[in-house]
């Protein structure tokens, strides 16, 4: 029996590997088309509470619980690596699928205020190829949204564009001044001249 049980094992792949490769497989999708990778220390959270989060983001976002080792995997060689300086620990990861982060960060920041999780913070993050710590997420919930950044842009293009027209109508408006206005001006100056 002992040697049908070894022949068993010994031909087929070991379920913890099988289970391993998928899990690597799918932070690997996740991976693809991502803005925005933050590790997210989850020590003590409950199945229900990791649960409440996963229902409180945006639906461009999710959150992946893996092991470190399978997470250290998926981003080698890619432009995520630098995020190898945050795994350590028991960590969830964070996949934000659009370039929208602020909101996307929101809800587990609203979630750690409700719950009073204080240690249970960001571990950091990768965002366009650079890494930001936990003290950095200030610049990362800051950051403007992508309407915010049409409206900055929008307004800058609209100023000089007004400016413009305001000048362009001001020789209509000194033409439209009464006639006394208008002449009393340059003939106190050429009297001021000719002193």
């Amino acid at each position: 029996m002992t040697s049908l049980r070894s022949a068993i094992t010994s031909s087929l792949p070991s379920i913890r590997a099988a289970v391993s490769r998928s899990k690597r497989e799918v932070v690997r999708r996740e991976l693809e088309n991502c803005h925005l990778v933050a590790g997210i220390w989850c020590h003590g959270l409950t199945v229900k509470q990791l649960q409440a989060i996963r229902g409180a983001l945006p639906e461009t976002t999710k959150l992946v619980v893996a092991k470190n080792s399978i997470v250290e995997k998926a981003i080698e060689g890619t432009k995520w690596e630098p995020l190898k300086a945050c795994i350590k620990g028991m960590n969830a990861w964070l996949f934000v699928h659009s370039d929208e982060i602020p909101p996307a960060l929101k809800p587990y920041r609203n979630f750690q205020k409700e719950w009073k999780l204080v240690l249970n913070d960001f571990t950091g993050a990768v965002f366009e190829g650079r890494l930001y710590g936990p003290d950095d997420f200030q610049a990362l919930e800051t950051m403007p949204t992508r309407m915010e950044s049409y409206a900055y842009l929008l307004g800058c293009l609209q100023t000089p564009a007004i400016t413009l027209v305001s000048t362009l109508q001001s020789p209509e408006r000194d033409a439209e001044k009464p006639e006394g206005e208008g002449e009393a001006a340059p003939a106190t100056a050429a009297s001021a001249l000719a002193d």
